[in-house]
């Protein structure tokens, strides 16, 4: 839970990055609040932040990790959006769906069976 704040420090010491220091500190902030390292919530927590949550998270579940095995990408936007307003912006959650979308349609349609 360290790794936002010590990202911060890293970014704030490279002029190079210092412009994106703040949305490292908070990635994982939750939209309801919930999240950390502050608590933010809403559109306190830096857009920039907001967007790389979701992108992360979707990342995370289509290319899977050592400890969790991969989803389809209909699994994946079916989670983001169950998240959506509590994890999640959920304005960010339907830009992405709809760059999904756009890039290969029918492709993210998520029938109850899927969620």
């Amino acid at each position: 839970k360290r790794h936002p704040e010590i990202g911060y420090r890293i970014a704030q010491s490279s002029p190079d990055l210092l412009p994106i220091a703040e949305a490292i500190l908070s990635h994982h902030e939750w939209y309801n609040g919930e999240g950390y390292p502050r608590g933010l919530s809403g559109d306190d927590i830096p857009l920039t932040a907001r967007v790389v949550a979701v992108v992360d998270a979707y990342d995370v579940m289509v290319t899977g990790r050592p400890y969790r095995e991969k989803v389809s990408p209909k699994a994946a936007v079916a989670e983001l959006k169950r998240c959506a307003g509590t994890q999640f912006d959920p304005d960010v959650v339907e830009v992405l769906v709809q760059v999904l979308e756009a890039d290969e349609p029918g492709r993210l349609e998520v029938r109850a069976s899927d969620a």
